[in-house]
Parts: C-alpha cells; structure tokens; sequence
C-alpha cells in the first residue's frame, strides 16, 4: 500500500493528503519532541475506497463526486440520509490488501492497540474552517485485520454523520473540498495522564492516573495546577477527585471504540477496564514532581514552536525501563479560533449555543418578558422565572452553584448554562455575540463581524446543537432501577421513551410555576379560588401518571424556599427567609391548608384510575412531623388504593439516626437528597457558587452517610433510592452506590445515558468480581 506517510517522514507538500492534525504533530516529531509515533492512512485511500462502493442508492453511487444537496432543516430526511451513507460505508468491504497494509505496518510497534485519528484538510479555497476537534472523533481497536478494517470504517463514515452534513453545507463545502486522512498510533497503558492548556494569562495542566479517557468522560475531577505563563513556575495546585482509573487489559483481543483524552468514539468497554484506586492513592497527586516538571519544561520548548497559546495532550506511559512522557496530540494555533475572548465559570447545564447576550444587572426586578433566543445573562436566577426561561437559548449567571435549583432547572429544560461567572453582568455588553460552552463553564465574546464572516458562520454551525430524539438504542439490562427527574409537562412526552423505569423526583414546586400566575398557593386558598387550583393541580400531576403509566411516579410535595420563589411568597410571611427556614413538612404543620390541597389532588388522580402515583416528603425534620404527615395522607384516602407508598427525602442528617423510628412509624422507602444532605453535613449553602470547592457531594463524611443511609434501608426492608445531582455530577461513585446496594437512581433527562451506561459497568464489574472470588475459593 503506497498511500501510508509515516509522521517523522512527512513533508510540506503532504499536507493535504495527510490532513492538519497530522501535519502539525509530524512537524513538532521531526523537530525533536517526544511524539507518540505514527503513520496516516492518506485521504486519497478514502476516495478510492469510497470510488469502490456499489449500491443502488443514487447518494451513494455519486460519492465521493456528489454535493449532498440536503434540506439540513428536514431533521428526518438529514438523519435518513446520514443513516443511509453510514451503513454503506460499515456493510462495505475495505480491500484485504489495504488491511493488510496497515496491519504490517502496525506490527512494528508490538502494541495490542491502535488509535486511529481523523485528520482533515480542506481545499485552499476554503478558509476559517475553526477547530473541528469534536466533528470527527477518534477510534480505538484492536492491532488485528478485522479490528482495524471495521475501525477505519467507523473513523471514514463519521464523515456523513447528520451534523457533519450540516456542518459542510452551512460552510459551503462540497466533497470534493474535503480531503480525511486517519492518523494510527499505538496506545499502552498509562501511569498517568493530561494535558496543559497554555495561554497568555496563565497556563492550567490537569492530570489523572492511568488513561486519560477518565478525563474525557467526566469519571474524575482531575488534578489541576497553575502556572504562571512567563516562568513556568507553580502558583497554585488543587488535588482532584481520583477514584476511578482505567487501563488496558493486555492481551484480551477486542474489536472496540474507546476514549482518549479529546473526543473518542466509545462503542465497546471490552479490553478496557476501569479500576477503583485505592484510598491513598486517591489522595496522592497523579504527576510525581519528577514528571510535573518534565511536563512544564516540554511547554516551555513549545512555546518557541507554536506561540504563546496553545494546547497539548500527554501521557505518562507504563514503559519499561523506565516511564517516558510522551505528546499524543498538539491543537496548534493554525487550528485555533482567533477573535474569542474568554469567561470562566461552572459548567452548570451541558450544550453549545451562539446567541445576542441579553443583560439584566439588577436579577430583584423580574421582566415581563425576554426576546425569544437570547443568552440571558443575570447575576442571579430562581425558579420563579420559569415562564421566562422557556424563551431563551442560554443562561449566565454570576452566582449560584452546581446544585442550585435554577441550575437544575436549566438541565431538565436542557438549556446551556454556565453558574458562577464573576462580574458577568459587567464584562458582558448587552447586544453582543456570545459562545456560551455549557460542557467546559466557559463563554466567548466574537469579535469583529456579527455572525457574517466565513469563520463565525463556520463557528455557529459547529457548536450550535443538532436537535436529537431522546432515543438511545442496544442498551445491556441493568437490574438497578433508573428513574428520571422532572417537573414540566412539557417536556413529558418527549422523555417518556427514555430507557427509564419510572419518575424518580416529580419537583411539585416548579412544576405548579406557571400554574399559579406568580402567586403563593394560600393566596389562591384566601381569594376562594380553591376548587379552580385542585382541577389544575390535579390535571399537572395526571399528565404525568397517564404518560408513565404503569411505572412509578413519584411526586415530591412542596418544599417551597422563599429564596427561591421571591415573587411567589405568601403575602403572610416574610421573603426573606433563610434557606433553610420554613420549608418542607415543618411548614405542613403549621400551616395544613395548602398541604391537605395537595394531597386532595392527588387523591383525584388516583380517582381517574391511576394507582402509579405516589408522595414523596420532603425535608422531614422529625418522627412528629411525618406521622403528622402521614395521618393527612390517610384522611385523604390516598392509603386506600393498595399500591400506594409514602415515602421521605433523606436528606436532613437527623434520618442517619432516626431511620427505623421512621420506618415503625409508616415509612415506605426513602429517597437520598445529596443536595440537601451534602449542604447540611458540610455547612455550606449550595447555592453560593464561590463555595463550589468545598461543596462536595464526594466527601467522606457525605458518601459514609449515604452508605450507612443504604446500608440500614436494606436491615429495615425498604427501597432506597437517590435522586440528587451527585450521581448525575460524579458518574464514578455509582460503582459504589450499586455495590452498596442501592435500589435506584434518579437523574435529570439529560444524564440518562451516561447513568445507564454507568449503572451497567457497575453491574457488570460486580458480578465480575463476585465470580472471580468464586473460583478463588
């Protein structure tokens, strides 16, 4: 095979066959540096191979000649097509000879894997292509013919993905213009592994053991140090959360997608294993000074090659004789966007979009209204600007944290969000374009042209999210229940066909936002409104018992925090209360009238033959208070109807000691609220984001309560689930959650498929285990 350029051996005029990615990397290898080697799969061998496909689809017979001349607003037909391309690209046969080809070449290194990178480069007459590092994502394999042909396939058909599609037709791009070469490189296990992002205010290298996809996927916060730009020297370093890693197993032959530190398509776990670290490694720095210093001495070389901003990805391999640090890949400053300016604060809701900022400076004086699609940017945000929120495509703001209500509003809407933001009400101009990045917490200011110039469109066309079915398909079976969060009808039937068993968490308060008309329930009770409220209320909790019917749904009644609902407090109670204060079933006590409404409601929903619905109390402070409770619930009716279970949040600290009062007194199940629990044990508001570092659902103290809460629902014979944001924040303590025992989780909509994913890992490694020390005995 004639078409393979080996990266130490490229030169200027390759570039186009071998694609960016590659060209630049070849370049920092043959001027010395410490390179991961390789070689490319030119992008002529794509066009061959692409010239060999025979099919009686008209699409697909013209490539690679044809335009693909696609209406990328028609959803269905874009997803239609892209589905059609890929099959035949994976059903298509990549000549023996090719495979062949790169096999041998690939045996020179004696490595059980490869990564195969896609690396692109367009035609001259397109320019301000911007960095497409999460277009095309990397593969990982096998080193074996069968492996390496079906993940050349998968890394070439990634090509005619539906946002690819947009993306070349929104920037003009004909297939001809598009040349993608594949980079394969070898991997092996890692002590540890990073990268180091360097720019003119400061660099920021972050570590974690072994390889890096623990990074990628979010299984870890990793260790992060400061550098100050100019001397290299450490001003700040920050241990991270490390209790997962992961490693190959060598010698286990796979056929697999994986993930390295950027963006790697994941397919198959096989070959890979994630491992739980043990304690004291947990508390150790993954970087040994020795390698930290090797890290920051390789930047400062960079520097001289590639500017003062830049990024790169390293890893730290498990090589005999000795460990050696090694450059995986080099985003350099050709493939960066130029005219941003940076924001940082908490990555609070997931998703990319580019919108006009729309600032309001003082968050006390609510509008009536807000221009549809705007990034809304506030030093504050409650749920109380429900009606609002559904206007907008983005949301900044200065203050709030990870768990705050507002935040987790904005995930269940699945609307971009960034918490925390210092002074953004101050840097941010009204009118202006922004990139808010709602994965990383990060917002950019575009410079220059409003959205005309070649390099913005081709910046908004990438970020900007392709709408998807919530659909997630070949899923394994998991025993642990997986519940979903929610509190708006509207979102109802779109969620309904997620691989969900249930309602988890029915957050009754949001829910009733914009049923009340921006008044307290007793308002509605004073002004005898009452039977108008009960038919409302009642049709919001029907539609979603109809929907889930028969699973669970379990509906959590008020826990009404002034803080949060300023423009909804009772007129007979001060606003400002604490966030604490007269909240959950302390304030049924007191005040029974709006409580016995609620349950009146959904006593008629049961009456309209839904026996899936159930309550949930919230932050119950004593046994007094639940039985309390519990007698309204009876009187109600609602105990009738024999499927009917009654159970609390556990989230105020005193349930750790009060649990089997709980349980003799009536309790059916309990609910962990991490949140709440997280607050209280540690002491910090979880609203107030510049405390983010020290709220930490992670602590010991935390997961020891969360164990103990399992471990004694298990001795009393009842359910225990969790329904707060730890789970959907921190993926790797759900190994521990299963293997303690939990019955289910519970998670915003848009964390499904990763705690599903995680749930069956956890699942899987456990039975693993318990075989294991089976045979070992």
């Amino acid at each position: 095979m004639d078409k393979l350029y080996w990266l130490d051996q490229i030169k200027l005029q390759d570039r186009a066959q071998v694609g960016d990615k590659a060209f630049y990397l070849s370049r920092i290898m043959q001027r010395g540096y410490p390179v991961v080697p390789g070689f490319v799969v030119s992008a002529e061998v794509l066009r061959q191979f692409l010239e060999t496909l025979n099919s009686s689809e008209s699409l697909v017979a013209d490539l690679p000649y044809s335009s693909l001349h696609l209406d990328v607003a028609n959803w269905r037909q874009l997803q239609q097509v892209a589905g059609r391309l890929r099959q035949e690209i994976m059903t298509a046969t990549v000549p023996s000879q090719w495979v062949s080809a790169i096999f041998q070449a690939a045996g020179e290194w004696e490595s059980n894997y490869l990564i195969l990178r896609p690396t692109l480069a367009l035609s001259t007459m397109v320019q301000g292509l911007g960095n497409t590092s999460g277009l095309l994502e990397s593969i990982f394999c096998s080193c074996n013919e069968k492996a390496i042909a079906k993940a050349l396939k998968h890394t070439w058909s990634q090509l005619f993905r539906a946002r690819s599609l947009i993306y070349w037709q929104q920037l003009g791009i004909s297939l001809q213009k598009i040349n993608l070469a594949v980079l394969v490189q070898p991997v092996q296990n890692a002590i540890a592994s990073g990268l180091l992002n360097a720019n003119s205010s400061g660099w920021k290298i972050e570590a974690t053991w072994g390889l890096g996809m623990a990074i990628a996927q979010g299984d870890v916060s990793p260790d992060t140090y400061y550098l100050q730009h100019d001397t290299g020297v450490v001003l700040e370093r920050h241990l991270g959360n490390k209790m997962l890693a992961y490693r190959f197993d060598n010698g286990t032959s796979v056929d697999a997608s994986q993930s390295t530190l950027r963006s790697v398509l994941i397919a198959d776990n096989t070959g890979i294993s994630a491992y739980v670290l043990e304690e004291a490694k947990q508390k150790q720095y993954a970087l040994q000074e020795e390698h930290l210093q090797q890290v920051i001495t390789l930047g400062n070389q960079l520097v001289s090659e590639l500017g003062k901003r830049f990024t790169f990805e390293w890893t730290i391999s498990d090589s005999e004789p000795a460990p050696k640090l090694y450059l995986t890949q080099v985003i350099s400053p050709q493939s960066a966007i130029p005219n941003l300016q940076f924001l940082k604060g908490l990555a609070a809701a997931a998703g990319r979009i580019t919108a006009t900022a729309h600032v309001i400076t003082n968050s006390q004086q609510k509008p009536e209204q807000l221009p549809k699609g705007v990034i809304l940017v506030v030093k504050a945000l409650t749920p109380d600007w429900l009606p609002l929120l559904q206007q907008v495509s983005g949301i900044i703001t200065q203050q709030g944290g990870l768990t705050s209500h507002a935040a987790i509003l904005a995930r269940e809407l699945g609307i971009p969000s960034v918490v925390s933001a210092t002074d953004a009400t101050i840097l941010i101009q009204n009118g202006e374009r922004l990139l808010l990045d709602g994965d990383r917490g990060e917002v950019y200011r575009i410079r220059g042209d409003k959205g005309g110039g070649v390099e913005n469109q081709a910046l908004h066309h990438f970020i900007t999210p392709s709408p998807h079915p919530l659909i997630i398909p070949n899923l394994p079976m998991i025993a642990t229940q997986l519940l979903v969060n929610l509190s708006q009808p509207s979102l109802v039937e779109q969620v309904q066909s997620l691989p969900v068993d249930g309602v988890g968490l029915l957050r009754s308060e949001l829910m009733l936002l914009s049923t009340l008309e921006g008044r307290h329930p007793q308002n509605w009770l004073l002004t005898g409104r009452r039977a108008e409220l009960l038919e409302l209320w009642s049709e919001q909790i029907m539609r979603f018992a109809r929907t889930f019917a028969p699973r669970p749904v379990f509906y959590r009644s008020l826990d009404w925090r002034s803080p949060d609902f300023p423009s909804h407090a009772n007129s007979s109670q001060s606003a400002l209360q604490s966030m604490l204060g007269d909240r959950g079933t302390f304030s049924y006590v007191g005040n029974p009238e709006v409580f016995e409404l609620e349950l009146a409601a959904l006593a008629a929903v049961q009456k309209a033959g839904y026996s899936n619905i159930h309550l949930l109390l919230p932050f119950v402070r004593s046994v007094a208070e639940f039985s309390f409770c519990r007698q309204k619930v009876e009187q109600a009716g609602l105990t009738q109807v024999s499927q009917f279970q009654l159970w609390i949040m556990a989230e105020v600290p005193s349930v750790l000691f009060l649990l089997p009062e709980y349980v003799k007194a009536g309790v059916a199940g309990i609910s962990i609220g991490t949140n709440d629990l997280t607050q209280l044990l540690l002491g910090v508001d979880r609203e107030e984001g510049q405390l983010a570092k020290v709220f930490n659902e992670r602590h010991p103290a935390v997961m020891s309560a969360i164990a103990k809460l399992i471990q004694m629902a298990k001795s009393a014979g009842i359910p225990c689930s969790i329904c707060g944001q730890a789970p959907a924040l921190y993926p790797e303590i759900i190994d521990q959650l299963v293997e303690w025992g939990i019955t289910s989780i519970s998670v915003e909509p848009e964390a499904v498929e990763r705690t599903y994913q995680a749930i069956a890992r956890a699942e899987q490694r456990l039975i693993l285990t318990m075989a294991r020390n089976q045979i070992a005995k």
